[in-house]
């Protein structure tokens, strides 16, 4: 009875003409998984949830016709789940001309699609889906703009098939297609499209847009049809030649059989030839390696020739040519694990941060290359690991201080006895990976001799065009280094030569200030010592006033290190402590110090000095921070003569004389007495005199020292100066600002008179330092005086 049903449906069908029953007011829905129908198809759909099959029954009884919309899920899904907004907008009216009822109990029917809609609503209270819709029309459109994007289309089209397993018979389907609809449809059908390209297809309206939409997709697919094409080719060849390479040397292994040669003695070389196959190897290595081994092969395993070829070969082997480590992009876990690691140093932190964001952007970015210059102790080493850590990449340290052979960075040629790679290779090889974090440690350290200078041969490593070809004498083949993230570390700048410091981007690391020491010490190194000694909170308490009197009264440095000796040195007393019996907590306070570190070791500076004329305080640069610098001057009865003491040296010395003659030469305006000078003998000294001094940045308070024995005026102590001075008076920029600021502030000193050039590098200093110290910026000498004699400190000043 159901056969007679389905027949009498089927002569029925043939009867009507689906385009003519138009779109009708409401639709029920089915949706499609995985592919998208298009107007002008027609193709077998096989249903088999019970609500489909359902829907199937309601409309073979009405007039076939079914909204088929598209799934925007990727995974197909049982349709009886899928809701409304599961589905597009647009889809095609199908008309269902047979159906097959199949004895597993899904249904095969065939659909053909017939206009295009939208939808507006869905009604709910049906067990499947149906929604309000109207016709999206298809208007075609006659002028040449259409023709020749159609016979373009269709062009193309017949190269597509010719070149891929479409059938033949596709293209007289759309040479044959009136609508340029349809023909726009069916050639976007068959070019593999993700299903949101086909929707997007199928939802544009305006035809020549449609056709222009259809003909990129089908130049796209062209163009990968054809490199595949030519991939395949090429590969086809080189399989040829691997093949025969492959035949010949089993011939050759069958002749030596039959004339009894030892083929044990070769399954090494056998070994290396499989590991070389399984190797990831840039096409010049392989090449290489492949030309050695076949070497190895000849050479006696007797000979000494035979273990230089197998070391080289091992070496070859085990470098991470392309191995690389995933770099983790996450900007605010790195930000969080930098915060964790280390206190302060904001600027450095700001630039690995930048670094990662660009490589987040763009993969093939160069690693760069970065010097962090600062005094000791201040974590520069601890930070490179920290980079590492943060990045998800591999840490290796090189020790660069002492380094005086060439070798020891590009390695030994394979010609000399004990050959290896240099440091470069090597550690690489540690590593394991091609982009790791290279810390080059004590770069300004370098040294040279007759075997070469090594700073020169890292000219190469450190240049981000150059390093990606990178060769060592051992290898002598090119090495990719533009992946490996270059970290130097430095203390001094001077000793490091002008194009290698040119090839580094240069991050400074200033000494840390006394609140930045006290949040490091108890962050950082007195959990780190508690652990080092067996301790907890509950045997030792160190409050932050404790800290700080450690700091101000038992050390005197730019870093932290000695610091750290100290806090050791505290846990190491405790502990002798609990180890004798006793119980409880210990508090060490700034009162019983001295019981733990002996008598305080340093006073602040300005308390040792009895002021009066003469004595003027400078600030100073030093590799291991800044310091203040005290200028003395005293007049005896002479004949004009000027004596340095204080081991100075040569600019130091010209910077006096300098201002002496500044001084001689402006003596109406300053006030002095001209026969002075014939009458009087001028002695400066620096104190500390085992210490060598130089550098001009001592010239302002040179000036000062000298016009205030020789006026009689006093210097005020609670300000310290610093900058170079010219014959005419002019006051020129100096370095090491920061460390030299950090100084003063330490001295407890909050007023300076720095160079007007030097503003910018007060801007680099946090501002939570700024705030409390009052600079000055006076461009002449005698602006400067101005402010160093007087007791009015308004004038020219800036508070930051």
């Amino acid at each position: 009875m159901a056969n007679e049903q389905q027949n009498e449906h089927n002569k029925a069908d043939q009867k009507i003409d689906p385009i003519e029953l138009g779109v009708p007011e409401i639709l029920p829905i089915l949706p499609l998984q995985g592919f998208v129908f298009y107007p002008g198809m027609g193709f077998p759909l096989q249903v088999s949830s019970e609500t489909s099959k359902g829907l199937i029954d309601d409309v073979l009884l009405d007039n076939r016709l079914i909204g088929l919309v598209p799934s925007k899920r990727e995974q197909p899904k049982d349709d009886d789940v899928v809701s409304g907004d599961d589905l597009y907008q647009v889809g095609v009216v199908g008309y269902l001309h047979k159906i097959n009822k199949a004895q597993e109990g899904y249904y095969q029917i065939l659909v053909s699609g017939t206009h295009k809609f939208a939808i507006d609503e869905f009604i709910p209270g049906s067990p499947y889906l149906k929604a309000r819709v109207h016709e999206v029309p298809m208007i075609p459109v006659e002028d040449k703009n259409i023709e020749a994007l159609l016979f373009n289309i269709r062009s193309q089209f017949q190269k597509l098939v010719s070149a891929t397993e479409l059938p033949q018979e596709l293209v007289a389907t759309v040479n044959s297609l009136t609508n340029p609809f349809y023909v726009g449809y069916l050639v976007s059908s068959q070019l593999n499209l993700k299903i949101d390209v086909e929707q997007e297809i199928l939802e544009i309206n305006a035809l020549t847009d449609l056709l222009h939409r259809v003909a990129s997709e089908l130049h796209k697919r062209m163009e990968t049809v054809e490199m595949s094409q030519q991939l395949q080719a090429t590969m086809k060849k080189d399989m040829d030649g691997r093949q025969r390479e492959f035949f010949l040397r089993q011939q050759l292994q069958a002749i030596r059989k039959e004339l009894g040669e030892d083929d044990d003695e070769k399954a090494e070389v056998r070994e290396l030839r499989e590991k070389i196959e399984a190797k990831l190897l840039p096409e010049h290595t392989r090449a290489v390696a492949e030309k050695e081994v076949s070497r190895l092969d000849r050479i006696p395993p007797s000979s000494p020739e035979y273990t230089i070829a197998r070391n080289y070969l091992d070496w070859i082997l085990d470098l991470p040519w392309m191995e690389s480590t995933t770099d983790t992009l996450d900007l605010v876990q790195a930000e969080q694990d930098l915060n964790e690691d280390h206190y302060g140093l904001e600027k450095v932190k700001k630039r690995i941060l930048e670094f990662l964001a660009v490589r987040k952007l763009k993969e093939d970015v160069h690693g760069p290359i970065l010097c962090l210059f600062g005094p000791p102790g201040v974590g520069k080493t601890s930070l490179g690991q920290s980079i590492a850590r943060t990045m998800n990449r591999k840490f290796v340290r090189i020790a660069l201080g002492g380094v005086r052979d060439e070798a020891e960075v590009r390695g030994h040629r394979r010609t000399y006895i004990g050959a290896l790679p240099g440091r470069i290779i090597s550690s690489l090889k540690r590593a394991g990976a091609n982009n790791p974090v290279f810390l080059l440690d004590e770069v300004d350290k370098l040294g040279s001799d007759f075997r070469g200078d090594p700073s020169a041969a890292l000219l190469e490593v450190l240049d981000p065009e150059q390093n990606s070809t990178f060769t060592d004498h051992y290898l002598d083949i090119e090495f990719d280094l533009s992946k490996v993230m270059f970290i130097a570390t430095a203390n001094v700048l001077d000793t490091i030569p002008g194009p290698l410091r040119d090839r580094m981007e240069i991050v400074e690391l200033p000494g840390y200030t006394h609140e930045e020491k006290t949040a490091i010490a108890m962050r950082h190194l007195l959990p780190k010592q508690l652990e080092a000694h067996a301790l907890s909170t509950d045997d030792l308490q160190l409050s932050e006033e404790t800290i700080r009197a450690l700091i101000s009264l038992y050390t005197r440095e730019a870093g932290v290190r000695n610091l750290e000796r100290e806090i050791a040195a505290l846990c190491r007393g405790v502990a002798a402590k609990i180890a004798r019996g006793h119980s409880g907590t210990i508090t060490i306070t700034p009162e019983n110090l001295y019981d733990y570190l002996g008598p305080q070791r340093f006073f602040p500076e300005m308390k040792t000095r009895s002021w009066g004329p003469g004595l003027a305080t400078g600030l100073a640069w030093t590799p291991v921070g800044g310091q203040i610098l005290f200028i003395e001057t005293s007049r005896m009865q002479g004949k004009g003569g000027l004596m340095l003491t204080g081991k100075l040296g040569d600019v130091m010395k010209e910077s006096a004389t300098a201002a002496l003659t500044y001084i001689k030469s402006h003596t109406e305006e300053l006030a002095l007495d001209p026969s002075t000078f014939s009458e009087t003998d001028l002695h400066v000294h620096v104190p500390e005199g085992a210490i060598p001094k130089d550098g001009p940045s001592a010239g302002v308070a040179m000036v000062s020292s000298l016009y205030s024995v020789l006026s009689g005026k006093t210097v005020r102590q609670d300000l310290a100066m610093t900058g170079e001075i010219t014959l005419r008076g002019d006051i020129l920029p100096v370095g090491g600002i920061s460390e030299k600021v950090l100084a003063a502030l330490r001295a407890g000193i909050r007023e300076l008179v720095l160079p007007p050039l030097n503003e910018k590098d007060v801007l680099e200093i946090p501002e939570e330092i700024r705030k409390n110290v009052i600079f000055h910026y006076p461009h002449t000498i005698k602006e400067a005086l101005a402010i160093i004699m007087s007791t009015d400190s308004t004038s020219n000043s800036v508070a930051q």
